[in-house]
C-alpha cells in the first residue's frame, strides 16, 4: 500500500478491502467495550482550510480514542498565508508529526504535501477527491447489504468531489456504478473516463435521475452547491430540482434499497426531510462509520 490516501485509484481492491474490513472490526470492539491504544505516543496534524464538523471530529475521536495526539489548525494559524512553500511546511511538520490530515480546497495541496513528507499524509477532503469518506459510506453499504457486488449504487445530483471519489471506488472495488447528474455537472471528465477504462462493471453517466433509481439499492445524494459555490446555490436549486430524492424517486428504487448522505444536508433541496428521517435512511450510521474508518487509517498508515 502506498504510504499516503491522497485518491482510492492508488490503492488495490484487496487494500482497501482491508481498511473496511478493520473498521467493521474496529467498530463492534468499540460496541463491546473493547479499546486499542497502539497509537499512544504518537501525534497527527490537522490541517484543514475548510470548515468542518464530522471529518474533523471524527478524525480527531479516532486518534484520541487509539490513544493519540491532534494538533489542528487552520491555514491562517500557519505560515501558509504568509507564503511559505508548501514543501517547506511539509518537511518540518514531518519532523513534528506522525501523519498529516489535510482538509482544503485544490488537489496539488495534498499532492504538494505528500510530495515532500517523511510522513503519511492524509486527504480528508480536496475539491476534486473525498477518499476517506467514500471508504465509510463503502463501509455502511457493506454493513447493510453484506457485499457491494450485484448491487445498483446510484449517485443522484452534482458530479462533485464524492461522486469524483465514488468513481474511483467503483473502479477499484469492481462494482457497478450509475450516476445521474445534470448535464453541464458532470463528475471531472479525466477521472471517469480513466476510472471507465480500468473498470470489470459498468460505470454510467446518465442525466435521468428516474432511469437512474430505478430498482438500486443503495441510492447516495449531496448537497448541490458544494463549499466555494455559494453563489451558484440559487441558479443549482433550479437546474437540479429533478433530482430531489423525495418519495416518490425513492418509490423507483428497490423497496429494500438504502440512502446514504455524507451530510450536511440541505433539508428540502438534495432531498427531503421525510426521507433523510425515513426507514432507509442510514445517514446517521454513514456519519458514525467515519470514526470507524478513520481509526483503520490511522492505524495502518501510521507506522
Amino acid at each position: 500500500m502506498t504510504s499516503h490516501l491522497i485518491a482510492l485509484k492508488d490503492f488495490s481492491k484487496p487494500q482497501l478491502a482491508s481498511l473496511v474490513d478493520r473498521a467493521l472490526a474496529l467498530k463492534k470492539d468499540a460496541l463491546a467495550g473493547r479499546r486499542h491504544l497502539n497509537l499512544a505516543g504518537r501525534t497527527i496534524s490537522m490541517l484543514f482550510d475548510k470548515p468542518s464538523t464530522r471529518t474533523r471530529v471524527s478524525f480527531e475521536a479516532a486518534m484520541y480514542g487509539l490513544g493519540g495526539q491532534v494538533i489542528h489548525m487552520t491555514s491562517r494559524e500557519s505560515q501558509l498565508t504568509r507564503g511559505e512553500p508548501l514543501k517547506d511546511t511539509a518537511r518540518v511538520l514531518a519532523r513534528y508529526v506522525d501523519a498529516i490530515v489535510v482538509r482544503t480546497f485544490g488537489q496539488y495541496v495534498v499532492e504538494e504535501l505528500a510530495r515532500y513528507s517523511k510522513v503519511p499524509v492524509i486527504n480528508a477532503l480536496t475539491d476534486l477527491y473525498h477518499p476517506c469518506q467514500v471508504l465509510s459510506d463503502i463501509m455502511t453499504v457493506v454493513e447493510n447489504k453484506g457485499e457491494l457486488e450485484g448491487l445498483k449504487i446510484v449517485w443522484l445530483g452534482d458530479g462533485n468531489n464524492m461522486a469524483n471519489s465514488w468513481v474511483e471506488a467503483a473502479s477499484v472495488f469492481g462494482f457497478p456504478l450509475t450516476l445521474a447528474c445534470p448535464e453541464g455537472y458532470e463528475p471531472d471528465a479525466d477521472v471517469l473516463q480513466q476510472a471507465q477504462a480500468s473498470a470489470e462493471k459498468p460505470i454510467v453517466l446518465l442525466h435521468d435521475p428516474v432511469e437512474a433509481v430505478r430498482d438500486a439499492d443503495v441510492l447516495n445524494v449531496d448537497v448541490w452547491a458544494s463549499m466555494g459555490q455559494e453563489d451558484e446555490q440559487n441558479k443549482r436549486l433550479d437546474i437540479f430540482q429533478s433530482f430531489q430524492l423525495n418519495t416518490d424517486l425513492l418509490g423507483m428504487a428497490d423497496n429494500n434499497a438504502i440512502v446514504l448522505h455524507c451530510l450536511p444536508a440541505h433539508r428540502g433541496e438534495e432531498i427531503t426531510d421525510e426521507v433523510l428521517e425515513g426507514p432507509q435512511s442510514v445517514a446517521f450510521d454513514q456519519a458514525e462509520n467515519k470514526m470507524h474508518i478513520h481509526k483503520a487509517i490511522l492505524e495502518h498508515f501510521i507506522k
